[in-house]
């Protein structure tokens, strides 16, 4: 197992590339279950999330090469349509393949994915859209059988206790297209992911209307055919680069960062204090000189502050000049990342959905344990920032969404290093 080694007191300054987005790519893997035709995909991440969802392609017999950050997939060789639990508990997006599935061979039995150290996700919004096109569904034995002898076109709403669902979303969209008649999804998520899966759909010869918005219509075709397409890159990473040169106080070009898909991140860190200039797909940091201002945060669904930056903004409030309350409305318990945060002399105490940051000068380093994949950056980042050596363990969770991260940040100056445990 590898770890961290993270010196920190070092401003990051050149320039880095953000690749491919891991939240657009996993769902666009499962679509390729509705063709029987090539797929190729462009700028795809190499990451453990990758590996993990094309070894469950492969079980299910789709045929695929993965080289220079494309993957060429031939999924004319199905012989399954179970997704067993060993492949499914791995990474919680491969529940996406039961759409496709469903679609493609009118049955499907994929495992539920189980827990998840951030908090409860569970499944029944996936359950009701997929239901509501015809499908008949059991759980047993820990498994979700969907049968139906034929999808028809429905009316959906998508809402849940803490708004609409990406994955959900995606797994009805994709069903859908093989419908007869009509699907109109209300309160789908708008997620620019959402709308990456949708475009490679429309690619597929789907046809879909209003991507982008929580109002989707998609008209079901007898069969879609091979497409080749790029994946969008990746917010959360391009989100996570630009507030590592912002907390090391450094100046980089953060290339292949849309800022159009992190308006609410860069508002936020723009309220703080950081200095940037927006350019077309990339965003240049300048040399902050004073601390942040301490900046309250709410995660929301898109276009609102997303979650998966909240452990990261985390650490950029603990040295802030001030007291900074983050309110997390997506995952409640999403704040593993706390103790370890004080261990390295961060002030956070969690109340509920809510956590009260006093900013400190500075962090120190210390041996820290990563618990979930943000949390994993989240602590890099205190590492940058802090006095002295910090080890930042179980860094696999790091590998499921961040390719080489350690290998980026250290092209930027950075004293970092992986070694073995």
């Amino acid at each position: 197992m590898d770890k961290l080694i993270v010196e920190g007191g070092v401003p990051l300054r050149g320039a880095v590339e953000v690749s491919g987005s891991k939240n657009s790519l996993l769902p666009i893997l499962a679509a390729t279950l509705l063709t029987r035709e090539r797929c190729v995909l462009k700028n795809a991440p190499d990451l453990r999330d990758t590996v993990s969802m094309l070894k469950l392609l492969r079980y299910l017999g789709v045929a695929y090469e993965f080289k220079d950050h494309t993957i060429s997939l031939r999924p004319n060789g199905l012989e399954r349509y179970e997704a067993p639990y060993k492949l499914v508990a791995t990474m919680r997006a491969s529940f996406c393949v039961l759409g496709p599935l469903l679609a493609r061979y009118r049955k499907a039995r994929v495992s539920l994915p189980g827990g998840c150290i951030i908090g409860v996700r569970p499944v029944d919004l996936h359950l009701k859209g997929l239901s509501k096109l015809g499908a008949g569904i059991q759980i047993k034995e820990g498994y979700v059988i969907a049968e139906a002898r034929r999808l028809r076109g429905a009316h959906i709403y998508l809402g849940g206790s803490f708004g609409s669902s990406v994955l959900a979303t995606g797994n009805v969209m994709m069903a859908a297209t093989l419908a007869s008649g009509t699907t109109v999804i209300e309160n789908a998520a708008c997620e620019p992911e959402v709308v990456d899966l949708a475009r490679f759909l429309m690619k597929m010869g789907a046809k879909i209307k209003g991507e982008g918005s929580p109002y989707l219509e998609i008209t079901g075709v007898k069969e879609l055919h091979g497409a080749e397409y790029e994946v969008i890159p990746d917010r959360i990473e391009a989100a996570t680069l630009i507030m590592a040169a912002g907390v090391t106080r450094g100046e980089v070009l953060v290339k292949k960062a849309r800022a159009e898909h992190m308006m609410a991140v860069l508002e936020k860190l723009q309220d703080a204090g950081m200095n940037f200039k927006i350019m077309r797909d990339a965003v240049l940091v300048k040399k902050t000189s004073r601390r942040f201002k301490p900046t309250d945060v709410v995660t929301l669904p898109y276009p609102g502050f997303p979650t998966d930056v909240q452990a990261q903004f985390m650490t950029l409030m603990s040295v802030s000049d001030g007291i900074s309350v983050i309110t997390e409305k997506i995952y409640p318990d999403r704040f593993m990342h706390v103790a370890e945060l004080n261990r390295m002399g961060a002030q956070v105490k969690r109340e509920g959905p809510y956590a009260v940051v006093h900013g400190i000068r500075c962090l120190s380093g210390a041996p820290v344990m990563a618990s979930d994949l943000r949390a994993s950056a989240a602590l890099v980042l205190a590492g940058l920032v802090a006095r002295g050596k910090t080890e930042v363990s179980r860094i696999y969770h790091l590998d499921r969404g961040y390719e080489r991260l350690e290998e980026k940040l250290k092209a930027l100056g950075a004293k970092i290093e992986r070694v073995k445990e």
